[in-house]
């Protein structure tokens, strides 16, 4: 039998970073409870077994290192060392550098760099004093750094990878015997067919067969969900890592983590929530003497909270922080002439000028944050996701973000709306209602603006936007869409109704499209587009309408 190196590699990788997560997870648990003894037996398990499978492969470097990295959890164990927070902060860094040797040891560099022989020469000092050799560039480097250039590392590394999820094996059975019974559905169809049957014995033999459609997709979505909580776990290290670089204490608490969300989900939010969190943190959180002042705990608090709402997961980001300051960002807004007149936005709408591109109200850079880049990154993800975000806030008691995300990014409810020979596909949850075009609009050109019901709504011809030709309809419906607080009409030929949508992902040929976020296969077997309505609607406010060529 053939060996397969790559199937070894992804499972050996797949399987130390599990092992690392749960170390760095309880290192700093264990920093608040330096002498837990089932801890410091967590920590040793999961380096032994990182050792082992290390040393089964052949890296070297990587086993004398969890070897080195087991003698000092050892002396933990046995009382001769004490777990203080030079010492923590050590063990958090040796995560960091195990993370980047499994990179290189997959690379073939499996040896260790002089980097490593100066973190386990720490290791082996008793009193923990992590920083003692580190050299002065090194030491005036937020702590935080560290982790996040490895972490970034690592996911660079995993993109390269195939994806994985671990399914329970019932799960995997019952999609078999799913499969087997379609089959026999599909059979009993045939023969009906052959047998020139009609009328209802056809009509339950359909129905019989898209009762178990719908029931393998249903599976199918399932096993499609993970839950949260390694997720948010993995930020407990950023916030313990930020407040130290900004001189301050914070810790994270997490609620929800059972909560299941689609894998797709996991992939993309976790960039925007790390952004949030470091936010939270470095402008949120004041600093002890401040916190003290003010009557309230000199270490911070920071929630990442998740639960299912009406057919969402609803994820929040809560700090009992400074709040923002909306006079600051009303101030910020004008200056860089976001809004002419920030005083007549309503709070929502203020507050969520903070996730536009290069927006910043700190008083100073730091190496962590300020320069206006991280937020809208955050836009941009929950876009992606079909998702919007809210943000509540009270000065001097703190900030709430809520992100609002379907719950499978497999399939959405779409409206089906023609314009000349194509279909496209408008997500239903961004559809407002229908009305016709009035006779006065027709052949007006690309863009145009209507009285509904004595508000202004401007519209834009989906022919325009995709450039597709043929003759205009006598009649011309529009299809009134929002995001947030923008709203508009989407001009088309026809109105086709709602319909279950299955995405397909683009081609990377097609990736960048404006106003396109993916693609179906229609009945008839055809390609249909699906809108991106939130890029859309922020190119026509903004006047930024780009011609699709497909």
């Amino acid at each position: 039998m053939e060996f397969d190196l790559n199937a070894l590699m992804e499972t050996f990788q797949a399987d130390a970073e599990e092992n690392l997560g749960r170390m760095e997870e309880t290192l700093i648990a264990l920093e608040h409870s330096p002498g837990d003894r089932a801890m410091l037996q967590t920590l040793f398990r999961a380096a032994h077994t990182l050792k082992g499978n290390a040393a089964i492969i052949g890296f070297t470097g990587l086993t004398e290192f969890a070897h080195r990295l087991e003698d000092c959890l050892d002396r933990l164990m046995k009382g001769t060392a004490q777990a203080s927070s030079n010492l923590i902060t050590t063990l958090l860094r040796s995560v960091d550098a195990m993370r980047s040797l499994i990179t290189a040891s997959i690379a073939g560099n499996v040896e260790l760099q002089e980097v490593h022989h100066q973190l386990l020469t720490q290791l082996t000092e008793e009193d923990g004093a992590a920083d003692a050799l580190m050299d002065p560039p090194d030491m005036s480097r937020p702590a935080q750094a560290t982790s996040d250039t490895s972490r970034k590392e690592h996911a660079l590394n995993s993109n390269d990878r195939k994806r994985t999820l671990r399914v329970d094996i019932e799960k995997l059975d019952r999609m078999l015997n799913l499969a087997g019974e379609i089959a026999i559905s599909r059979g009993r169809l045939r023969q009906l067919i052959d047998q020139g049957a009609t009328g209802d014995d056809m009509l339950e033999a359909r129905r019989s067969a898209d009762r178990l459609h719908m029931d393998l997709q249903e599976l199918i979505m399932k096993i499609r969900m993970v839950p949260i909580g390694p997720t948010f776990r993995q930020f407990v290290r950023t916030v313990r890592d930020v407040a130290m670089a900004s001189s301050k204490f914070a810790e994270l608490e997490i609620d929800g983590e059972d909560v299941e969300v689609d894998t797709t989900v996991i992939d993309l939010i976790r960039d925007p929530l790390m952004h949030m969190i470091r936010n939270a943190v470095d402008h949120g959180i004041e600093l002890p003497a401040k916190r003290h002042a003010a009557g309230k705990n000199p270490s911070g608090r920071v929630c990442l909270k998740a639960f299912h709402e009406t057919g969402n997961i609803i994820i929040q980001i809560i700090d009992d922080g400074a709040g923002l300051n909306r006079q600051r960002i009303a101030d910020t807004a004008r200056e860089r002439g976001l809004v002419a007149e920030p005083e007549k936005l309503t709070d929502a709408e203020l507050l969520r000028l903070i996730f536009e591109p290069g927006f910043s109200t700190a008083e100073k850079v730091t190496d962590l944050s300020g320069r206006g880049v991280g937020m809208d990154v955050v836009q941009r993800n929950i876009d992606t996701l079909r998702g919007s975000l809210g943000v509540e806030s009270e000065e001097g008691k703190g900030t709430t973000i809520t992100i609002r995300l379907p719950l499978t990014m497999a399939i959405i409810e779409g409206f089906l709306v023609g314009v000349s020979d194509e279909t496209y596909v408008i997500p239903l949850d961004t559809v407002l209602e229908c009305v016709e075009l009035p006779p006065s609009e027709r052949g007006s050109g690309a863009y145009g603006v209507i009285n509904l019901r004595g508000t202004s709504l401007p519209y834009l011809r989906l022919s325009h936007l995709f450039g597709t030709s043929g003759r205009a309809p006598g009649r011309e419906q529009i299809v009134v869409v929002q995001h947030h607080a923008m709203r508009a009409g989407l001009v088309a030929d026809a109105l086709y109704g709602d319909n279950q949508t299955v995405i397909k992902p683009l081609g990377k040929i097609f990736q960048g499209l404006h106003g396109v976020s993916g693609s179906t296969i229609l009945g008839s077997g055809r390609v249909a587009l699906i809108l991106d309505i939130p890029k859309i609607l922020r190119g026509l406010t903004h006047g930024k309408e780009e011609l699709v060529q497909v």
